[in-house]
């Protein structure tokens, strides 16, 4: 089974678990983000916190066995597409190792240029069209 690491924010957990599940369901491996625990991590160790639960998941991204990421990139603050900072470096770690890229929605109008020259692909709301692509790296 190909695994696919599924980024997104933090914020949006239960669409990144949604997700997963669909992916589970067609028969990927979906590997999620660590949730968050703010309310236990003291202030001062907040920084030390959020380096760790990074690295985990870029690690994941990069690790040989992944075929692909799926980003979760729902509309957030009123911002349609949305990808965060953290995001556009899993996606950026997921190109330069080859992994494809597949959005869950449209292009994120800011990142565009990157995205596209990237080859990201937008899955326009449809998770099932991932297996309209290729399933060998790029």
């Amino acid at each position: 089974m190909k695994k696919i690491v599924i980024c997104g924010s933090m914020s949006l957990v239960d669409k990144l678990k949604s997700a997963a599940a669909q992916l589970n369901e067609m028969g990927y491996i979906a590997i999620l983000p660590e949730e968050d625990v703010w309310d236990s991590i003291p202030k001062d160790k907040v920084n030390e916190y959020k380096k760790e639960v990074s690295m985990r998941h870029f690690t994941e991204v990069a690790k040989e066995d992944t075929h692909a990421i799926l980003v979760v990139n729902e509309p957030k603050k009123g911002i349609g597409n949305y990808i965060g900072a953290n995001t556009f470096a899993e996606i950026a770690i997921a190109f330069y190792f080859s992994k494809m890229v597949f959005l869950l929605n449209d292009i994120y109008d800011p990142l565009s240029d990157e995205l596209s020259g990237w080859g990201a692909v937008p899955l326009y709301g449809n998770i099932r069209a991932i297996n309209d692509f290729s399933r060998g790296t790029r």
